[in-house]
């Protein structure tokens, strides 16, 4: 199984399996936000780093690749 999405009340965690950590760490935690568009200048001002730009992905969401202050990966996510 690649993803495995957990609910619990109005709250979602979704865990995805991958063969081997990713260069930032075993973790990446995706928080699903109204508009990323409008999130995303917001996280340098907060002390974090823009990895790129959103992205429309094809499973229906628009990402955006960030970390936090701490250096951690963090995905800003948007239902489309």
């Amino acid at each position: 199984m690649f993803y495995l999405g957990l609910r619990l009340g109005d709250s979602e965690i979704g865990l995805v399996a991958e063969e081997k950590p990713a260069p930032g760490g075993r973790i990446l935690l995706s928080i699903d936000v109204p508009d990323v568009d409008v999130l995303l200048p917001r996280v340098g001002e907060l002390g974090g780093a823009v990895q790129g730009p959103a992205n429309d992905m094809p499973w229906g969401q628009r990402v955006a690749h960030v970390r936090d202050p701490d250096g951690n990966a963090v995905n800003l996510t948007q239902q489309l």
